[in-house]
């Protein structure tokens, strides 16, 4: 599956991706966020409930975002992850692949409210995801655990609502 936004396609995450995830992965920045997010062997095709797509810029792998759903029809909606290279960061590629995503999710799947869950000082990823639409609701404290393990850091959980998608 293909979804192509102004700047970016994403693509359904495939083998010949997966190297230059794991590269991006890696870097100091994204580590500090994600962790040993791609250590295990069969990554990313081990969890089955999260769709992930390939960020691609000029075909060029430039990160990977993700979807998940709650299907329970009292509290549906979908939640959003996404990487990026840092060396796209502050051209737009962030705000262009959320926004692709989020379209997709709101208007193809019919979700009427998107949640995504930043470590609360993110400042970057926090303006990026605000730039789209999606409104602070609220600190997480001690939410998840810091890059090593050690320690827990505060997420800031923020929705957004069919009809404020920017």
């Amino acid at each position: 599956m293909e979804l192509w936004g102004e700047l970016v396609r994403l693509s359904s995450v495939a083998e010949h991706h997966v190297p230059e995830l794991r590269r991006i992965l890696r870097t100091p920045e994204v580590f500090a966020r994600w962790g040993d997010e791609g250590s295990s062997e069969n990554w990313p095709f081990d969890d089955l409930e999260t769709v992930k797509f390939a960020v691609l810029e000029d075909d060029a792998v430039v990160g990977m975002i993700q979807y998940g759903e709650e299907s329970d029809p009292m509290y549906r909606h979908a939640s959003i992850d996404v990487f990026l290279d840092p060396a796209v960061h502050g051209r737009g590629v962030g705000r262009d692949s959320v926004r692709t995503i989020a379209r997709y999710l709101l208007h193809d799947l019919g979700h009427h409210r998107l949640v995504i869950d930043p470590a609360a000082d993110n400042a970057a990823a926090i303006a990026c995801y605000a730039a789209v639409g999606f409104q602070p609701v609220g600190v997480m404290r001690g939410y998840e655990r810091d890059a090593g393990g050690d320690d827990f850091h505060d997420g800031l959980l923020m929705d957004l609502l069919l009809g404020e998608l920017r």
